[in-house]
């Protein structure tokens, strides 16, 4: 059993390491060479551009006013908290599942710590988008929080028909 549950180990934590590491690094990069901030450096003319913004509020700008840091930082822990436990009672075979939780844990460490590490908010540099229509600036913490994010809810989603069938009676020919 414990070799099955190293097996589920050797992915998780080398990813949300890697994704964190990632995640700083480019943040890290993006404050040395996009400043100032909120100006626009075309990366694939004005479809993809670098862009140094700060965020104090949550994705899409989901603020919960002079609160907003708190409340983040701690919706974030109970965050990772539960991803913990759907961690733990993952089957060991099961690495779909295991790839989405890391790539959540991995992006929601990397946003915790900026949001603990500095008042400004979360740094994020990625804009896309065409003239004035853009997508909200972002960062690769947020992009392994969306992937993962959207992979669980596939999967478990998936988990749940699989469930309902099997619980569903049996039907009998003269129904």
């Amino acid at each position: 059993m414990s070799g099955a549950r190293d097996r589920k180990g050797h992915l998780f934590w080398p990813l949300v390491v890697c994704l964190l590491l990632a995640d700083c690094t480019t943040k890290r990069l993006a404050v040395e060479h996009l400043t100032p901030p909120y100006v626009p450096h075309d990366v694939l003319g004005d479809v993809i551009r670098f862009t140094l913004a700060y965020n104090p509020a949550g994705a899409t700008s989901i603020s919960f006013g002079p609160h907003s840091r708190a409340m983040l930082i701690a919706l974030t822990i109970v965050a990772l908290a539960v991803i913990g436990g759907l961690y733990r009672r993952t089957a060991p075979g099961d690495w779909m599942r295991t790839l989405a939780l890391g790539l959540v844990s991995g992006g929601a460490l990397g946003n915790l710590a900026d949001r603990v590490l500095s008042a400004r908010g979360v740094v994020d540099f990625i804009d896309i988008g065409v003239g004035s229509y853009r997508f909200w600036t972002f960062n690769v913490a947020d992009v392994g929080i969306s992937v993962g994010a959207v992979l669980l809810a596939v999967l478990l989603w998936r988990d749940e028909g699989a469930r309902a069938a099997d619980a569903a009676p049996a039907s009998s020919p003269g129904d």
